[in-house]
């Protein structure tokens, strides 16, 4: 089992209303060398200020998420000494 197992779980789907779409996983932990959640890959401050950003903020920050997770894998995965 991989520390990213958990992580790729599907987020929450939106529900209707004034609720907001979040990649959330319900597997909060940092990483304190990149300061992302390994669940859901937003930084303290993303987490902190998501009921408060405007769509468009939340739609800036959804397709980095990816990219975060590869980020993150490498950044963690240790390195091949063959």
């Amino acid at each position: 089992m991989s520390l990213f197992d958990d992580a790729e779980k599907t987020p929450e789907k939106p529900m209707t209303g004034e609720t907001i779409a979040s990649p959330c996983v319900k597997t909060c932990a940092v990483d304190g060398a990149s300061g992302l959640c390994i669940g859901c890959l937003r930084t303290l401050n993303e987490i902190a200020s998501w009921s408060t950003l405007t769509a468009e903020a939340r739609a800036r920050i959804m397709p980095e998420l990816p990219n975060r997770r590869s980020n993150l894998r490498e950044q963690i995965r240790p390195p091949f000494t063959g």
